[in-house]
């Protein structure tokens, strides 16, 4: 992918004074309005399909928390089919999937974007058993050490109806944000990531409705938070 065509999609950084741009900011302050009280620092983004939006969304957001100043890590836990690092045009050919295995330092693993307080870890070569990984103490070690270095934490994962790997990574995050693409997912498949996303016993934070038409046609999201 061209550097052209992956900005397309990092719209808060391209245009940040479109509307667009404003909804992610809104996102943004909806999830720290609604962690008063169980402070959120780890982030996991989850849809029931591939195509709803889920990367583009959690790449704006950790973009708005970078232009306020949090030294922000981005994470490529989609150790199947990822695509973080065509957004930010950068190399797989290292990334969690080393880190986890121990062949890597976190430093070697991590690329610093041209965002400032934005760093990116993509998802590595694609392993033979990605939800053993992900499950692992090794990755829990690493999260914990993570935490400490970075003020905001956020995880692009496969989608829920997939496979199994992000309900493992919810259970390492401090809230989880749900992606749903306008016209393209059925209302019970909606209700199915939701019931499992609550047996992992994930803090669901909202709902981000993405790709709506406005009558000028413009595309926007809208956030729903949980209740």
């Amino acid at each position: 992918m061209s550097r052209q065509n992956s900005e397309a999609n990092l719209v808060t950084f391209v245009n940040p004074n479109s509307p667009i741009s404003e909804a992610y900011r809104t996102l943004r302050t909806n999830i720290q309005f609604s962690s008063i009280d169980h402070p959120v620092q780890v982030i996991m983004c989850a849809s029931a399909e591939s195509g709803e939006g889920k990367t583009t969304t959690i790449s704006n957001l950790a973009v708005t928390y970078a232009h306020e100043g949090k030294n922000v890590l981005l994470i490529d836990a989609d150790l199947r089919k990822p695509t973080l690092h065509n957004v930010f045009v950068t190399s797989n050919r290292v990334g969690l999937s080393n880190l986890i295995a121990g062949q890597c330092a976190l430093p070697e693993v991590t690329v610093e974007t041209q965002i400032d307080h934005l760093s990116v870890i993509p998802s590595g070569p694609v392993p033979p058993n990605p939800s053993e990984l992900l499950g692992s103490q090794r990755m829990r070690a690493i999260m914990k050490d993570i935490r400490s270095r970075y003020d905001i934490i956020l995880v692009d994962t496969p989608p829920v109806l997939a496979v199994p790997d992000s309900l493992i990574v919810s259970s390492l995050s401090d809230g989880v944000i749900m992606v749903v693409q306008a016209g393209k997912v059925k209302s019970d498949m909606v209700r199915k990531v939701k019931a499992g996303l609550e047996h992992a016993k994930a803090r669901i934070l909202g709902v981000v409705l993405n790709n709506i038409k406005r009558k000028e046609n413009a595309q926007f999201i809208r956030y729903y938070g949980s209740k």
